[in-house]
């Protein structure tokens, strides 16, 4: 494989979404099909959950692998070039997801995060634990 000039890489990580990922629709759809309705993208909501139940305070994130440091503490060495910005850069992402998961739930959110691969290979297990999360929340109210 040839190698990528900087620019070519450059413009590759522009293009990657921050919201209507592969991932993020495929759980959208599988919760849409299942009759749960929802709101995504979330603005007003601490962390911009990638899909949020309001009144129930269910918060559900959908963290690619390479974004959000999957098995991180093997993976950081895989980083063959510019190091000094990519292993920062992640590692403050994994900060922040901490950051918004402690402050969701300490506002009594539900927060569930869920790995890219796991939407992927293992859908309705996801759905399974959104639909006990929601089950949960109702049960608090009655």
């Amino acid at each position: 494989m040839a190698k990528k000039t900087k620019e070519q890489i450059t413009y590759n990580m522009k293009m990657v979404r921050n919201k209507d990922s592969k991932i993020e629709l495929k759980l959208r759809n599988a919760l849409w099909e299942k009759g749960y309705r929802y709101r995504k993208n979330v603005k007003s909501v601490y962390g911009h959950p990638d899909i949020a139940f309001i009144g129930k305070k269910i918060a559900v994130f959908c963290d690619s692998e390479f974004w959000h440091g999957y098995d991180w503490e093997n993976r950081k060495n895989d980083f063959k070039s510019n190091q000094d910005f990519w292993i920062p850069k992640i590692e403050r992402n994994i900060e922040r997801d901490n950051e918004v998961t402690e402050k969701l739930q300490s506002e009594g959110w539900t927060v569930i995060r869920f790995w890219g691969k796991d939407i992927t290979k293992r859908l309705n297990y996801c759905i399974d634990m959104i639909m006990k999360a929601i089950q949960e929340k109702h049960n608090e109210k009655h």
